[in-house]
């Protein structure tokens, strides 16, 4: 009677050193590999607090760099003026720098003649033709499309850009989250198929949904590192290549977390060994 009790005591231990950790901190890769024992309402639930978290400072960067600049330009713009077919019809033929700060730069130049001041991190100068986009790395042409067709004018435009710009911004807010966990959910399918891999070199308990919640966990980390980038980025602490520095560290961290993470999850047989050495302790007390 005392023997069985005496053997069944270290089983029930066993059993509570193998359940997974609490998972809600994706900070660290014991943190991350402690996903793979969650349920998917858990990992959604902490996608979701990070993805609004990046959805707010993404907003609140837009109302702090580019809403001023663009409010601004749109008060400048003559009274007539369009964009049809596929050319800008402009009153006047000089250069003129609408309006511009640091972050966001908006101009007419129909001709491209790079009179113009560049400053701005990020400058869209309208040509008689097609868009040029600059920035730190060089600049991008785009035509306009022959289906573009709308008023390029301060009339028109002041009224439509004081009724929907709160509206623009409402559909920034609550859209930046969904396409986050669309595409966390994308990368993660793909993710899922290395930390698969490792599990089996490594010996590592995870099945195949489990290898999911890793890779979808993995994807965190960076993610909070490039929010942080945005945050500095918006109050001037680091300039424009700083923060496409940081976007580019953003997805190295998630392949580092990748490949370390699985390795904090427990190797097969390690519950089996627990149980087999109170089984040992047992003979030695019978002897």
């Amino acid at each position: 009677m005392g023997g069985a009790r005496g053997g069944r005591a270290p089983s029930n231990c066993s059993m509570k050193t193998s359940k997974w950790p609490s998972a809600w901190e994706p900070l660290t890769p014991r943190g991350v590999a402690a996903f793979a024992g969650a349920s998917l309402r858990r990992l959604l639930l902490v996608q979701l607090i990070v993805a609004i978290l990046f959805a707010g400072l993404f907003v609140r960067f837009l109302i702090r760099a580019w809403v001023p600049v663009i409010r601004t330009a749109v008060d400048h713009l003559p009274a007539q003026g369009r964009l049809r077919d596929q050319q800008l019809f402009w009153p006047a033929d000089s250069s003129v720098q609408l309006a511009r700060n640091r972050f966001l730069g908006l101009a007419v130049d129909l001709n491209h003649s790079g009179f113009l001041v560049r400053e701005a991190h990020l400058q869209l100068e309208f040509g008689r033709k097609n868009l040029r986009i600059m920035s730190a790395f060089g600049y991008q042409v785009i035509n306009y499309p022959p289906e573009w067709d709308f008023p390029f004018n301060r009339t028109d435009l002041v009224p439509w850009w004081g009724t929907w710009n709160y509206a623009i911004l409402t559909v920034f807010a609550l859209a930046t989250p969904v396409c986050l966990m669309l595409v966390w959910f994308a990368i993660a399918t793909i993710y899922c198929l290395p930390v698969f891999f490792i599990s089996i070199f490594e010996k590592r308990k995870l099945g195949v949904l489990q290898c999911w919640r890793v890779a979808a966990a993995a994807l965190l980390p960076g993610t909070i590192f490039l929010t942080l980038g945005l945050l500095f980025y918006t109050h001037g602490w680091i300039n424009f290549v700083h923060l496409v520095v940081i976007f580019a560290l953003h997805l190295i961290i998630g392949w580092i977390y990748l490949y370390i993470s699985p390795l904090f999850v427990p190797k097969k047989g390690v519950g089996s060994a627990r149980k087999r050495k109170p089984s040992k302790a047992k003979v030695t007390v019978q002897g």
